[in-house]
């Protein structure tokens, strides 16, 4: 393995250059070698991460020199590979012990199933949002990563198992009947990610002869089952977006759909909420084929083609 490393010197003045550089530090991944020795594995993304660094500290008068080595002289590289596993390790930590708060809060709701879960999803997925960061840092798979990535997974399984518990449903729409078989669903003009991938969830997973119109949101109501529009039952929802909405709603349990679920999450609200590269290159997809078809009902079919390869493409990744 070959090893970028980074030896910075900054001004004792302002501290806050020094406080800045530090978490990007921390941020990027890297772990201190010895003084002001800084080390990450040699890939394209280290090595630029590491350029920008050099190029801000020589920017506020500090002095930065990256070097490229094949191994640490005075370290073995499991010495070196420990380094960055205890490093992980103190992060995936956080996530464990939020895992575990989690699970006893639910283990102490077990027979009050009027509580509400919202909290408790909320904190969730911001474990699992702290956990994907993790996860994009941890260039030599700590031990302590699959460890916490299983107990968040079971700690979510958990948690929806509760949600369905029959008296803890308490959102406005959860109760209501799911629209007929053959339905027109109606949604707003000039469709994009998330009513394209909503559109293909529809058709795919609940309802094959369900038929799309568009419309205003004043008039969507008189046309048909109205969703991705603002009020209405099958759309945004605290966090969710429509495609997330109508997963929860039609009961579908795929890992593939919850993949596709964060793409469309990223791609529609920017929040980054979930760390799914993928996003942007859908995102750009679903824009490149509006710029390209007028016709609202082609430009649906066609995005609609879309998200029938990125499932298949995920089908052959699990």
């Amino acid at each position: 393995m070959h090893w970028l490393t980074l030896l910075l010197s900054l001004p004792p003045t302002p501290t806050r250059h020094r406080v800045g550089v530090w978490r990007k530090l921390q941020r990027m991944g890297a772990v201190r070698l010895r003084g002001s020795a800084w080390i990450l594995p040699e890939t394209a993304e280290t090595k630029e991460l590491f350029e920008w660094l050099v190029q801000e500290v020589q920017s506020v008068r500090g002095e930065a020199t990256l070097l490229r080595v094949d191994r640490v002289e005075t370290m073995r590289e499991e010495d070196v590979t420990a380094l960055f596993h205890k490093a992980r390790a103190a992060e995936y930590a956080e996530v464990v012990q939020g895992s575990r708060e989690i699970l006893a809060q639910l283990d102490r709701a077990k027979s009050a199933h009027r509580a509400s879960f919202a909290q408790v999803r909320a904190k969730l997925e911001g474990l699992k949002r702290e956990l994907d960061r993790i996860e994009t840092i941890d260039y030599l798979d700590s031990p302590a990563g699959r460890r916490a990535r299983d107990l968040w997974e079971r700690t979510a399984k958990r948690l929806t198992a509760a949600e369905a518990r029959p008296n803890t449903r308490t959102g406005r729409h959860r109760g209501s009947a799911l629209p007929a078989p053959g339905s027109t669903w109606v949604t707003r003009p000039r469709p994009h990610i998330d009513r394209i991938a909503s559109a293909w969830l529809i058709k795919r997973f609940f309802d094959a002869q369900a038929k799309f119109a568009f419309a205003d949101a004043a008039d969507a109501p008189k046309k048909g089952v109205p969703f991705d529009i603002l009020g209405a039952e099958f759309g945004h929802h605290g966090e969710d977006c429509t495609f997330e909405t109508l997963v929860k709603r039609f009961g579908v349990k795929d890992r593939r759909l919850r993949v596709i679920a964060e793409i469309v999450h990223e791609a529609d609200l920017h929040d980054r909420k979930f760390a799914r590269t993928e996003a942007r290159g859908v995102d750009l997809a679903i824009k490149g084929l509006a710029e390209s078809t007028r016709d609202d009902h082609e430009l649906l079919e066609r995005g609609m083609a879309i998200f029938d390869g990125l499932y298949t493409v995920l089908k052959q990744k699990t």
